[in-house]
């Protein structure tokens, strides 16, 4: 069965199944969801943009230039984006709103150099200005740097020392690959097979930077940013491999790249691309040119095609995605329409589940097994195609939503999915996205690690949709009872002081505090503890005189800023809405004022628009704005709302 993907065929909606008493909700929430199912494929899924700083679409243009492979008219265009998004002061922020960053600055006008923007053009002028005030390129980020050093303008003694040796460590040794995170391997292997072998960008027009160093010096040395002791120790050690380098034996450096390129051929994943993130991507195409595959060779090709999958290319502008979201999507926008319909024969989430029920991985290999070898498979990946790396977020939702329709044919998958949770869960009682207990909080001081985010520890908004689901399982599996308790004390021991949770994967306490409340509820939590009221008190405090609710991504560099933004938006109004429902707060005069916020900023295509960033991929580093949130969410609040108030009469 498949949906019509005409947008203008006239939709059947399905009745809800209570009589409502809220005209003006009833009429909302048809409207939104008539133009949700508008979204849907024709295969069933839903995807929506994902959209991140400008330095990612930057990388594709550098990647044009270090391979030359130059398309001239995606390259105006993705110029053409770039300029458009340029900060009054000359930079480029991580986030819409947010201060410019010294990295994405430097990236982005390397770029906009490459593409042939004159250094003398006064958006070239101001951007220079910017960086140079911020210390110059020589200040930047360790993947600016080593884009830098592929480029020539800076020496490789300014890198980190990243040797292709690393892939042949044991285990037990304080580093292995399989230490830090998912996307941190993904990223890794390629960058070391590129910092050992140094090969240099072919840049035809052999385009150049040294305007944005303050001091010419600046480009043959390493900078010294001492972090702590231990990354001063990490520091000398990384002094002292730099010089040990060449001692090593021919055959154990080339056995270690012949390990790393079948670790990477190997992850490749077809038109997915290695990771199915854009930096593991770029970085897997380089390294396979660098390594000598011809530009014919199906691995090469594929690869390309993979990349030229990210892209979203306009009339006018173009601009690269960091990754797809369909699982994700599909997810929320079933569990959204769920709400609206309770009634088990809802076509559209049937379709959708039924997709999503193929996508599920079961026997597939993943790096998750090396820790947890004897576990069968159940997880679903974010993305089309990522069989290496199911993530244990997606893979809760997706379930839950399954466990709703109530459907027999869904029993095998949310079990398989269950068993695969509970199996990954930490010691700590919490869950992680990708791994369990990747933990080693030691490896963020070596210098490689200067984003911070190294690692995939456990999180409470991750954590929290495990336990919605293995909570709602309830009885009918008794084995998940002690998953489910660990799991509660973990989230319990995470509260904030103030009442709050920190979000790990969306902006930011707003998104966690309304992921335990939920869990809470689900796990059979009374409204009336102490710890459910100080969340409640929290969100309540925290309400925008607008009515809405809104939390900028300031609040990952000061906490003082949680819950804090100068504007309402649609989808932490409704995380916020969610969570106090959740709490028993229906009929509170704070949930009345959040509803009509959402009425009255809802647009006449039912829909909301809200040109945020609502959510960080790397707190600090990576932000991401997700183009379904201001479409599912909302809907879902307003369907729940008039449905506990139906309840409640």
């Amino acid at each position: 069965m498949k949906i019509s993907r005409n947008p203008t065929e006239s939709r059947q909606i399905l009745p809800t199944t209570v009589h409502s008493t809220l005209p003006t909700e009833d009429l909302a929430i048809r409207l939104a969801t008539q133009a949700l199912l508008n979204f849907q494929d024709e295969e069933g899924y839903w995807r929506f943009d994902l959209e991140s700083d400008p330095g990612m679409s930057a990388d594709y243009i550098l990647m044009m230039h270090y391979m030359n492979e130059i398309d001239a008219e995606l390259q105006g265009k993705i110029a053409r984006y770039l300029r458009e998004h340029q900060s009054l002061d000359g930079g480029w922020p991580l986030y819409f709103g947010g201060p410019s960053d010294l990295s994405c600055g430097v990236k982005t006008y390397f770029a906009l150099k490459l593409a042939g923007d004159h250094p003398d053009l006064l958006h070239m002028r101001k951007a220079r200005e910017m960086i140079l005030s911020k210390g110059g390129a020589a200040s930047s980020s360790v993947f600016v740097k080593i884009t830098l050093a592929l480029f020539r303008q800076i020496s490789w003694e300014a890198v980190p020392f990243l040797p292709v040796e690393i892939m042949l460590l044991p285990r037990w040794f304080p580093f292995h690959i399989q230490k830090v995170s998912y996307w941190s391997r993904t990223v890794m292997v390629p960058l070391c097979i590129l910092c050992t072998l140094k090969p240099q960008a072919k840049n035809p027009g052999e385009v150049g930077i040294t305007e944005l160093f303050v001091n010419p010096s600046d480009q043959g040395k390493a900078s010294q940013n001492v972090r702590s002791p231990l990354n001063r120790l990490f520091l000398g050690l990384d002094w002292v491999g730099k010089r040990l380098e060449y001692v090593v034996p021919r055959w154990i450096r080339e056995r270690a790249l012949k390990k790393a390129e079948g670790w990477i051929v190997e992850r490749l994943n077809g038109t997915g691309g290695l990771g199915a993130i854009i930096p593991a991507m770029i970085g897997a195409y380089e390294v396979l040119d660098c390594l000598g595959y011809p530009t014919d060779h199906p691995l090469r090709r594929t690869a390309k095609l993979a990349l030229e999958g990210l892209l979203v290319v306009g009339d006018q502008s173009a601009w690269c995605q960091t990754c797809l979201s369909p699982v994700w999507d599909t997810g929320l926008a079933c569990l959204a329409l769920q709400e609206v319909n309770s009634q088990k024969d809802f076509p559209e989430v049937t379709v959708a589940l039924r997709w999503l029920q193929h996508k599920q991985l079961l026997d597939d290999p993943g790096d998750w097994r090396e820790y947890r070898p004897q576990l069968k498979g159940g997880g679903w990946a974010f993305e089309f195609q990522n069989n290496y790396y199911p993530d244990l977020d997606d893979t809760a939702a997706v379930a839950y939503a399954m466990y709703q329709a109530g459907d027999h044919g869904f029993q095998h998958s949310i079990q398989r999915a269950a068993d695969w949770i509970a199996g990954m869960q930490s010691q700590n009682g919490g869950f992680a996205s990708y791994d369990a207990d990747n933990t080693y909080y030691y490896l963020n001081e070596i210098p490689f690690a200067d984003h911070g985010a190294l690692l995939d520890p456990p999180t409470s908004d991750v954590s929290a949709r495990c336990l919605l689901l293995l909570s709602a399982l309830g009885c009918e599996f008794p084995q998940y009872w002690k998953a489910r308790k660990k799991c509660l004390a973990y989230l319990l021991q995470k509260q904030m002081p103030e009442g709050s949770w920190w979000g790990r994967w969306g902006t930011n306490y707003i998104y966690g505090t309304w992921s335990v409340l939920i869990a809470l509820e689900s796990a059979g939590e009374s409204p009336e503890t102490p710890h459910v009221q100080r969340a409640v008190r929290w969100l309540k405090q925290v309400q925008r005189k607008d009515g809405g609710w809104g939390e900028d991504n300031d609040s990952y560099w000061d906490a003082k800023r949680q819950g804090q933004s100068n504007a309402s938006t649609s989808y932490q109004t409704a995380w916020a809405l969610l969570g106090l429902m959740s709490a028993g707060e229906v009929q509170s005069p704070e949930v009345r004022k959040g509803i009509n916020y959402l009425l009255r900023t809802q647009k006449g295509n039912g829909l909301w628009k809200d040109d945020c960033f609502s959510a960080p991929g790397f707190p600090r580093v990576l932000y991401l704005k997700y183009g379904g949130y201001d479409k599912y969410f909302p809907l879902w609040a307003l369907a729940r709302y008039r449905n506990l108030c139906f309840q409640s009469h």
